[in-house]
């Protein structure tokens, strides 16, 4: 019996734009064959074991969008990236305490090559362990591109990583210059057969490993502070976008009290350099009565306000109230912050929609099928034992839930649970294979691509609005724009900031509504969001619950007193973003009442069939702006 995938306004587009692979009749997949090579791939790679009916539930289950897996998986599981790289290719989240002066760094890179996203810790206790960088001569590595340059860069990821290697060997073991040759790399529009896409050519590989030499320049004879170390990992995260890999989402985890650190994106005072932009930051913060005035100035509007991680509470409890999981080894955090993890540590998550979801026996059935993807994906080998031997020692997951905020209370009642139940499952599942329990199972992300697939809320946020706007923009020569012309969707150019028309971009309006449930950014203040979290620390998620809270700087010190009754035992992160009033033409999303989205959806017919390349449309897909990986 054929599925009717309940697609949200963007789905289906969103879906041929990110996930659809190509075929060799040229054309992209369409949902039904990405979801045969997912069903198929879970036994071929994964060895998960489905009998036949259980790949016709799971398929079932996967059209009708209860549920997802990640959308590293969407885009890899079935290729032969993943029988060549295996752990690793379908990995969203890593982290690495920096704590040696070559290997997080060249680990990093190797892992946002590869499309997972990465956290680091630089708190000074780890930082000023590393050995001062020797003396001698500036610009260790020099491009001379001839075929007798100490080092030829092969045209591979790996080759890559070992220039940055040696790049950073020159300035911490050997002390010496070196020449490197980029004629081995293949010119920028070259198609790349496995990741999909062009290649970059060599130019911003060149320009990161300068600005590398020059940070480190500076410190000669001296010891690197973690400022530098933000910094090279952010120019690994420009080197690595150059480098074709559809994002390079980071955070980086510092000293509280770090006043440099603090200041690193502060804008407003100027001589800030660029690359910063890659990284979203964030402090340990295990006190809150520990927090110092300096950390409060980031929340002024000059700067990008800074999360808090409480990596005490991270290693002492799953979810909230429950002592028996301990996580000792936690040490930094994913990118969005809704996964603890050691350092060289990585791990996956899935989906699950769980406004979609009919019935609590539904729920387990559902959770039961990603459970079982996970944790056979968790055993793939990995080309970094280190990393291979923690995988496989913790066996950490994120199960997500999705449109929280739209889903009934019924449905929210089911959660907590479905918590127990899931463990006692991973304990039978575990005990069954002859596999460590899963340290961690839950979490909550902030489900931007996956999402819009089934169009409801993201993660634990709020819906902007009942009835709405959504605009995204497309590039003017894609065959999509006449598409969503014939289609009934608004398109017209994209406006300049001085009014004049940008025939380059189209802009396309999606109308949109939520159900009558669904609780609405109008109605909630910072202090209900922080509940949100702390509900869902309590009762779903024993990794953490990743949510951009909305303040207005009114509902600041509302927000501190909250944070210091609440705070130490029951957020392990939280991020937040100034709520301002945009003032843009033709904003991203824009609320409109329920007689204007009548008469616009009255004149559209939702699109079903399209060819779209990721490069031809651009959509705000995150809440806060970061992340997502697929």
């Amino acid at each position: 019996m054929k599925i009717d995938t309940p697609w949200g306004p963007l789905g289906y587009i969103v879906y041929k734009r990110t996930y659809a692979r190509p075929l060799a009749s040229g054309k992209t997949e369409e949902f039904e064959q990405t979801i045969e090579r997912i069903v198929e791939a879970s036994d071929r790679q994964l060895s998960c074991g489905f009998s036949e009916e259980e790949k016709k539930q799971l398929s079932s289950h996967l059209l009708s969008l209860k549920c997802s897996v990640a959308g590293r998986f969407l885009w890899q599981l079935g290729t032969k990236t993943v029988d060549r790289l295996g752990l690793l290719s379908l990995q969203n989240c890593a982290a690495v305490v920096v704590d040696h002066p070559i290997r997080p760094f060249t680990w990093a890179m190797d892992a946002l090559m590869l499309g997972s996203g990465v956290g680091y810790n630089i708190q000074r206790e780890y930082v000023y362990e590393l050995p001062k960088v020797k003396a001698g001569p500036a610009k260790r590595a020099k491009r001379v591109d001839t075929k007798d340059a100490d080092f030829i860069v092969p045209d591979s990821r790996e080759g890559w990583v070992e220039l940055l290697n040696k790049t950073l060997s020159a300035y911490y073991i050997t002390g010496k210059a070196f020449t490197y040759s980029t004629i081995c790399i293949r010119g920028k529009g070259t198609p790349i057969k496995s990741f999909g896409g062009t290649a970059s050519g060599p130019e911003e590989l060149c320009q990161g490993i300068e600005w590398i030499c020059g940070v480190l320049d500076k410190r000669r004879g001296k010891k690197v502070r973690p400022i530098d170390c933000l910094d090279i990992m952010n120019i690994l995260g420009f080197i690595v976008v150059a480098g074709n890999v559809r994002r390079s989402a980071q955070i980086a985890i510092g000293d509280c009290d770090d006043l440099q650190y603090l200041k690193a994106k502060n804008w407003s005072d100027g001589n800030i350099p660029n690359w910063r932009a890659m990284s979203n930051n964030s402090v340990v913060c295990n006190d809150i009565d520990m927090l110092p005035d300096d950390f409060w100035k980031t929340y002024d509007g000059s700067s990008e306000p800074y999360g808090l991680i409480n990596i005490a509470l991270s290693r002492k409890v799953g979810r909230i109230g429950e002592s028996q999981y301990p996580d000792p080894d936690v040490s930094a955090y994913n990118p969005c912050a809704e996964q603890s993890l050691a350092s060289f540590e990585t791990c996956c998550l899935a989906e699950i929609y769980l406004p979609n979801i009919s019935s609590y026996d539904e729920l387990l059935d559902v959770l039961s099928y990603m459970y079982r993807i996970n944790k056979h994906s968790l055993r793939l080998p990995c080309h970094h034992k280190g990393t291979e031997n923690i995988v496989h020692k913790n066996m950490r997951m994120g199960i997500g839930m999705t449109g929280i905020l739209e889903a009934s209370k019924e449905q929210r009642s089911w959660l907590s649970k479905a918590y127990e139940w899931l463990r006692e499952y991973d304990g039978q599942y575990s005990e069954k294979m002859g596999w460590p329990k899963s340290i961690k199972l839950t979490t909550v992300k902030p489900s931007g691509t996956l999402s819009l697939l089934a169009g409801v809320t993201s993660g634990i946020h709020p819906g902007y609005s009942r009835h709405y706007i959504r605009r995204v923009r497309i590039a003017s020569d894609s065959p999509l724009v006449d598409v969503c012309r014939k289609h009934g969707y608004h398109v017209e150019p994209q406006r300049n900031f001085d009014g004049t028309d940008d025939h380059n971009t189209m802009v396309v309006s999606f109308p949109c509504k939520h159900p009558e449930h669904t609780v609405l950014a109008k109605d909630v203040t910072a202090i209900h969001q922080l509940e949100y979290v702390k509900g869902m620390q309590a009762d779903w998620s024993d990794n953490a619950v990743s949510c951009t809270v909305y303040y207005r700087k009114e509902e600041l010190e509302d927000v501190k007193a909250w944070l210091k009754e609440n705070y130490n035992d029951n957020v392990k992160s939280c991020s937040f973003l100034l709520h301002m009033g945009h003032g843009f033409d033709q904003a991203p999303l824009e609320e409109i009442d329920e007689d204007k989205y009548n008469q616009l959806i009255s004149s559209c017919t939702p699109i079903t069939s399209v060819e779209i390349k990721e490069k031809d449309m651009q959509v705000e897909e995150c809440e806060g702006g970061h992340c997502p990986i697929k």
